[in-house]
């Protein structure tokens, strides 16, 4: 209903189905772990350590819940991009695949060292933590800082293939 609404609604303006999804969900998911990285954690380092891990804790309970998926899929999204597109030229390509290996990157990363963390912290005790709580953490923020750059890198290249 949605689709024949907006094809209604455009007329002769041709939609490019999968890239309007590729490009919404990338950047959701590039501008969400972007913004996590660069504006909200700066400002939890400096809480006081029950609220800092008592934060943590509650935030993974919310990217917990889209983060699983949304990552996969934009792997899946960006590659399918590359490689289901028709009449492209070289730049637009390579910044194509370029995209997906950037998200395909943050997402190795983030299975490999974030995830493992992240199941760790949810185990801890605010009130107790373990000694190297904090060393622990640099170490999370460490691969958090490599993932997301290589997002919105990813998420920019993916722009600028579809404007191009």
């Amino acid at each position: 209903m949605i689709i024949k609404l907006l094809t209604q609604l455009l007329g002769d303006v041709k939609l490019d189905f999968l890239g309007f999804i590729t490009l919404l969900i990338a950047g959701f998911t590039a501008c969400a772990e972007f913004t996590s990285y660069a504006l909200v954690h700066p400002v939890i380092r400096h809480l006081p350590q029950k609220q800092h891990i008592f934060f943590e804790q509650a935030s993974l309970k919310t990217y917990g819940r889209i983060m699983p998926i949304l990552m996969p899929v934009s792997v899946i999204l960006t590659l399918s991009f590359a490689v289901f597109t028709k009449e492209l030229g070289t730049i637009e390509l390579a910044s194509r695949f370029s995209s997906a290996g950037m998200f395909i990157l943050a997402t190795i990363i983030t299975i490999r060292y974030n995830v493992p963390i992240n199941k760790a912290i949810k185990q801890w005790d605010a009130d107790n933590p373990p000694a190297a709580w904090k060393e622990i953490r640099k170490r999370w923020m460490f691969f958090q800082s490599i993932r997301s750059w290589l997002l919105l890198i990813g998420f920019v290249l993916l722009c600028f293939s579809v404007t191009i």
